[in-house]
């Protein structure tokens, strides 16, 4: 069976998704599949590479900068073993595709439906959970009538930031207490997200986000820990072990992240079994929210007494040999190996479970 792995794409993390399709490449069995890569440019432009039939074949430099990954890619700049298709030309028989895209035009529902539409087997999550998890400001709703315990936050948009700004910082000041974070409704891997302390970094910290969203959401900070937990399977999903990131700082942005790698991850994290067990349950009921089906990796603040408090859900988390994702499943006794085959089964299985329920006109 082919696996068309589509990585890029237009959002700002582009290369996270780079980083991911490499390793994601390095794992797969090839004795029983082939990839074909396709990149999708930061223009939006899709380029199919060569037909890959073990791991060594995926070039070195993509792993290293979208810059590098163009300048194998661009045919018109002869260097190129690709060629630019249309989207729906990867429509094919006995293939599944993976779909290693993070952020907006990714995993918001968008290319989920495309792939809906041409009628071919995807990995992660369908179109209404993958746009309700990438919205902040909706998965918070759906959480609250979930009885999934939050900090508190307010949400906005772009047109009533230009018409009450004084307003919105009296609002954030009289319900919020610094300090406050701020984020863009639909992004992830702490773009656009600033951590703030008074009202003159909050007004920079909202004209930031809205570069990257017009939606924002403006939550209150408070002492925790952070941890996470992986959640695998379609209606029969189960949980990996909690992992927490050890942090040596209240935030960590991008570069320290997925440049500088200054995030260290304790996993299984040191917690009480009670917290953790609550913590899967939280979990599981936060993927069953949205809907979810296939992956997922659901984030919390633990705090010094106890409390828990769900972050976010992230449908399409990275795969980087850094991630915690891959890194908790590895955690519990699941190879990254076998972890990418059951995701490529899983998808099968949704796949022909929703072609079941489709009527003939």
């Amino acid at each position: 069976m082919k696996i068309t792995m589509l990585y890029g794409g237009q959002s700002a993390e582009h290369d996270i998704s780079i980083l991911s399709a490499h390793n994601i490449v390095q794992q797969i069995m090839f004795d029983v599949y082939t990839v074909q890569p396709i990149y999708i440019t930061r223009q939006g432009k899709w380029i199919k590479g060569p037909l890959l039939e073990e791991p060594s074949a995926f070039p070195e430099q993509l792993r290293l900068s979208s810059a590098q990954v163009e300048s194998w890619c661009d045919n018109e700049k002869g260097s190129s073993t690709g060629i630019n298709i249309n989207p729906g030309d990867i429509a094919e028989e006995d293939t599944v595709v993976f779909p290693i895209l993070h952020g907006p035009n990714g995993e918001d529902g968008t290319i989920q439906g495309f792939l809906e539409i041409l009628n071919l087997p995807y990995v992660g999550a369908g179109v209404a959970a993958s746009a309700a998890g990438m919205d902040k400001i909706i998965s918070k709703n759906l959480f609250e009538r979930a009885g999934l315990p939050q900090v508190p936050y307010i949400a906005f948009d772009q047109r009533e930031w230009q018409s009450d700004k004084e307003d919105l910082i009296a609002r954030s000041e009289g319900s919020l207490l610094y300090p406050l974070f701020v984020k863009p409704a639909n992004l992830g891997s702490s773009v656009g997200i600033s951590r703030v302390t008074d009202s003159s970094e909050l007004v920079e910290a909202v004209e930031l986000a809205l570069q990257f969203d017009r939606r924002i959401v403006v939550e209150q900070g408070i002492r925790a820990e952070e941890c996470e937990v992986a959640v695998l399977g379609n209606d029969d999903a189960h949980v990996s072990v909690v992992g927490q990131l050890v942090k040596q700082s209240d935030f960590y942005n991008y570069d320290e992240k997925y440049i500088n790698n200054t995030v260290e991850m304790q996993i299984p994290a040191e917690i009480p079994d009670h917290i953790a067990s609550q913590v899967q349950e939280y979990a599981l009921a936060a993927y069953r929210a949205i809907d979810c089906s296939g992956l997922a990796r659901v984030d919390f603040f633990l705090t010094n007494n106890g409390d828990i408090y769900i972050n976010e859900i992230n449908t399409m988390p990275g795969f980087t040999q850094y991630s915690m994702y891959p890194n908790l499943w590895l955690g519990t006794g699941l190879s990254q190996r076998d972890l990418i085959d059951e995701l490529i089964q899983l998808a099968l299985r949704r796949h022909e479970r929703n072609s079941q329920l489709k009527v003939d006109f």
